[in-house]
């Protein structure tokens, strides 16, 4: 059950802070307004908080495979809202992340 929380937890905190990040980007390099960068340091303040809900208690840990996370997140980010399509050492690089998500986050640890 924590691990099915820590995913939903990245995947919101991905959408969050890579939302954010779009959103001042489309502010200021698309000429979209103050709105839209508003809206955007609100998302990215919303990520900072959603990082505290993860399970473990490790800022290190957490920070470092959200890493990943962002990686991954960006790409299919960019492919969803900006027509990018990823050649093949995209996928194979955000595949890489996202193993060492898994390993940081998820490997068995001694108590």
């Amino acid at each position: 059950m924590d691990i099915l929380r820590s995913i939903t937890l990245f995947v919101v905190a991905a959408i969050a802070e890579i939302g954010g990040a779009w959103l001042v980007w489309q502010g200021v390099r698309e000429q979209k307004g103050l709105a839209w960068i508003g809206a955007g340091i609100i998302a990215l303040g919303l990520y900072g908080f959603v990082a505290t809900l993860q399970p473990d208690a490790h800022f290190g840990r957490i920070l470092a495979a959200y890493g990943g996370v962002f990686v991954a997140g960006s790409l299919a980010w960019g492919m969803a809202l900006d027509g990018f399509k990823p050649d093949r050492w995209d996928i194979a690089g955000a595949l890489v992340c996202l193993l060492g998500v898994a390993i940081i986050m998820y490997a068995p640890r001694d108590a």
